[in-house]
């Protein structure tokens, strides 16, 4: 009788049986079944990081243009109202020299009345801001907008116009009625940032960085609670959490972010927004002399 040994038993094992070899596949597809949402899961957090640190450094270089000039940016800037810098430019434009993108400035002010081509060639527009960017809105695409690729790179936020552009100050400027040290309700309840995505129902509004300002075409300025061209009840429409591109509205803010809308705050604070706040605290934390106090759901 032939004797049976551990080393033959290896060698009589050969490979696995194909039910075998089901089996263990079948146990690494269930194992990347659990693992992929918690990837997931992380990555969008880390977006979501990233797209807060980009409304708190907005925050701060609104509070250094403030301490510099002793007085807030306007959300649009224009050749007819030289306190606002004289040429015409969003406000995106004027906060590059506070986010380490003076010689971008200098290239796009160099051309006082096409601030998006800058000296002529179209430097500006042409330039991804990643600051400017966030990580999680799936509308842009290699930095270019959705609803512009080739022709101008994307925002993923848009000032507050009840802040910075309710007067009209010469021009096509849009500026502000306060400065940082006097808003009436407070830094600290009153926002000066919201997100947006970069392209918007279904490609025929967006948010372009560069974009010269609402009398050029409001559908593409980096704005939110645009009053001047919907009317002052746009500010109790309610943040939109994970449109689809189709039923995005410029008239709104959005987020691709789960549960909330990030929002910068005039006091460089940035706080999550939820589905579930009032159109009321929405719209008294978006005006800054409206004297109401925020609701129990802020």
């Amino acid at each position: 009788m032939q004797s049976f040994t551990h080393s033959n038993y290896l060698h009589r094992r050969g490979a696995f049986t194909l039910i075998e070899l089901l089996v263990v596949i079948a146990i690494i597809a269930i194992l990347i079944g659990l693992l992929l949402p918690a990837v997931q899961k992380v990555r969008e957090s880390a977006a979501r990081l990233s797209c807060s640190n980009n409304l708190k450094q907005l925050g701060l270089a609104v509070q250094n243009y403030a301490g510099t000039y002793n007085q807030l940016p306007a959300l649009t800037s224009s050749t007819g109202a030289p306190k606002y810098g004289n040429y015409q430019g969003c406000i995106l434009i004027t906060m590059l020299p506070f986010i380490e993108q003076a010689n971008l400035y200098a290239a796009a002010t160099s051309t006082p009345s096409d601030t998006w081509d800058g000296d002529g060639n179209p430097t500006t527009r042409l330039t991804p801001i990643k600051m400017y960017q966030c990580p999680s809105d799936f509308t842009l695409s290699g930095g270019w907008s959705g609803a512009q690729i080739n022709s101008w790179m994307g925002a993923s936020y848009g000032a507050n116009l009840q802040v910075f552009g309710t007067v009209r100050a010469g021009g096509n400027a849009d500026a502000p009625q306060y400065n940082i040290g006097n808003i009436p309700d407070g830094t600290s309840n009153t926002i000066g940032w919201g997100e947006e995505y970069s392209a918007c129902n279904n490609n025929s509004t967006g948010t372009l960085w560069a974009y010269p300002g609402i009398d050029f075409g409001w559908q593409w300025t980096p704005v939110i609670a645009d009053s001047r061209q919907f009317g002052a009840g746009v500010t109790t429409i309610l943040p939109q959490i994970q449109p689809t591109l189709a039923n995005c509205n410029k008239e709104a803010s959005q987020a691709a972010h789960t549960g909330s809308v990030l929002v910068g705050l005039m006091d460089g604070s940035v706080r999550g927004v939820n589905a579930s706040l009032s159109a009321a605290t929405w719209s008294n934390a978006l005006m800054p002399a409206d004297g109401n106090v925020l609701g129990s759901d802020w």
